[in-house]
């Protein structure tokens, strides 16, 4: 007789598989807090005022440094300077302007003559364009006067906002803060005023700056930032104000 054999279960038939333990996921290291850098303390009103009543002693009455005959070659000689130095601007139009100091003759002269006599000039051919072009327009719309606001100028051919302040304060006498690179640069490295724009620059230094010197504020620091707080190597030992600012890098 045949010996019947019974299948045997196979033990890991009844036993459920365990899941594998995963290894946890490493937590990333917490990034470092970034270094706060800490704004310089305002300006006071003494401090603002002490500051330009040593600017006033030292020169009373601060001259811009482009030369002119009146409001109409001052505003071509703005515009002119435009990525150019005071320097070579006057060195360019000393002989057109004692030919042609009003829109009417600069216009008769004509855009090629004004193109020969500023050649020494950055962007001279646009320049020229745009003497010609305003000129025309002074003509047309402003009965050949300069006007005196600050909209009608910046409407001019080539004339922004830093051209109609200059023209306002210089020509008119008007209260105005022209904000060049000397300007801007004295501004936030003092901590007088900073700002990440002319604009934020020109309206809080018109907002600290007291009213009585306002006339020439903008002269003394063009003349500052020009001569004294320099871009690479600011002469900070012989700066008037070297005790007030607030630059962390000075020298003294």
């Amino acid at each position: 007789m045949a010996k019947i054999t019974r299948s045997q279960r196979t033990k890991t038939s009844s036993v459920r598989s365990v899941p594998k333990k995963t290894a946890k996921a490493a937590k990333p290291l917490p990034k470092p807090a970034a270094k706060r850098v800490a704004k310089p303390k305002p300006w006071t009103a003494a401090e603002v005022f002490e500051a330009f009543s040593r600017f006033r002693k030292a020169n009373p009455e601060p001259k811009g440094e482009l030369e002119h005959l009146n409001p109409y070659t001052l505003l071509v000689a703005v515009v002119l300077s435009a990525q150019a130095t005071d320097a070579g601007v006057n060195k360019a139009t000393r002989a057109l302007f004692a030919i042609a100091d009003t829109p009417e003759k600069m216009l008769a002269l004509g855009e090629d003559k004004v193109r020969d006599h500023i050649k020494t000039i950055g962007l001279y051919r646009n320049k020229a364009k745009n003497v010609i072009a305003l000129s025309e327009k002074l003509i047309a719309e402003f009965g050949g006067v300069v006007p005196r606001t600050r909209a009608e100028i910046e409407s001019l051919p080539g004339a922004g906002r830093k051209t109609a302040n200059v023209v306002l304060n210089m020509a008119f006498g008007e209260h105005t803060m022209a904000v060049d690179t000397h300007v801007f640069r004295v501004g936030n490295r003092t901590g007088l005023a900073p700002g990440k724009t002319p604009l934020e620059v020109e309206l809080g230094l018109e907002k600290v700056i007291p009213p009585e010197f306002m006339l020439h504020a903008h002269h003394w620091l063009i003349l500052h930032g020009r001569y004294t707080c320099l871009a690479r190597k600011p002469r900070c030992e012989v700066c008037l104000i070297n005790d007030l600012c607030r630059w962390p890098e000075k020298t003294v």
